[in-house]
């Protein structure tokens, strides 16, 4: 069984989680360049085997597209030409970075490394992932 790979997709960085081989626990991955993401994520799929991609849909709260719902729209457009074998599937991320935050207020993180958007985006990514493990059963 392969991993799955989640993406939290943005202007300037992009921050990804994945799951364990068997699918039970989401891990940060990393926080990339969002102009570097496509050669980190070809890397990546070459050492580890990646059976699904899922990718934070960026929605109003009223179900409206963001101003950052068409640059996702590219990406996906983009990762559906560069993996083709590899469904990718959008996931609603409007809660994922105040979660991210939370979650860092928690993990009693200095105010300092709080204000790391790159700390963020990859958390974020993580929550993304581990609430899609937990409404899919793994």
């Amino acid at each position: 069984m392969g991993r799955i790979l989640a993406i939290d997709y943005g202007g300037k960085r992009t921050g990804l989680a994945v799951t364990d081989p068997l699918r039970i626990i989401a891990t940060g991955l990393a926080t990339v360049e969002s102009r570097e993401v496509m050669n980190f994520l070809q890397d990546y799929v070459k050492r580890e085997t990646v059976d699904q991609i899922i990718i934070g849909w960026p929605m109003n709260w009223d179900d409206t597209p963001t101003d950052a719902t068409p640059l996702v729209e590219k990406f996906i457009a983009k990762l559906a030409k560069s993996f083709p074998g590899i469904p990718v599937e959008k996931v609603d991320e409007r809660f994922t970075s105040k979660m991210a935050r939370s979650a860092m207020l928690e993990m009693g993180l200095k105010k300092k490394e709080r204000r790391n958007k790159a700390l963020v985006d990859e958390i974020a990514a993580t929550i993304l992932l581990q609430e899609y493990l937990q409404r899919s059963g793994g």
